[in-house]
């Protein structure tokens, strides 16, 4: 059984019903899950290196894109601690959910811009970032549920 941190980021909602789909999808698969819709990075990184979950925990972050390629408001400071950081990151498993709008050629940079720096500060992507296309996916949720349990001898 693995620790799971939800991060989230999200505008309009879409991405908080992906992220809650995740959690249940996480929960059926037996693990132990910390849904964060308001993320904060102190928190979190408290959770990720407490003793009981130290050794198997893993940063699952549902962002959507909001305006030129931005993140939504509520991930904002996360992600400036985030990058602030100077404590070793090492040990932390992440991997991404990035939903936007393939019409626009800022299409999951938010999620894209986040794997880059979780990388850059030594992080450790377990899944290639998983990019859902509001313009085609109609149903993000399941999507999300699909590709956890698909990997779910990743995880």
């Amino acid at each position: 059984m693995s620790s799971f941190q939800i991060i989230v980021g999200s505008m309009l909602g879409t991405t908080e019903y992906v992220a809650e789909a995740c959690e249940e999808q996480l929960n059926t698969l037996n693990h132990q899950v910390n849904l964060h819709l308001k993320p904060n990075f102190s928190s979190i990184l408290q959770e990720t290196f407490s003793a009981k979950t130290q050794n198997n925990s893993t940063w699952l972050i549902c962002t959507s894109t909001h305006g030129a390629g931005d993140f939504p408001d509520n991930i904002q400071t996360f992600v400036e601690d985030l990058k602030n950081c100077e404590q070793d990151l090492s040990p932390i498993n992440f991997m991404i959910i990035a939903i936007g709008d393939s019409n626009y050629d800022t299409f999951c940079k938010a999620g894209d811009k986040l794997n880059n720096t979780l990388i850059t500060k030594g992080c450790k992507e377990i899944l290639p970032i998983k990019m859902l296309d509001m313009s085609q996916d109609i149903d993000p949720e399941d999507l999300a549920q699909l590709w956890l349990s698909q990997n779910k001898d990743l995880l």
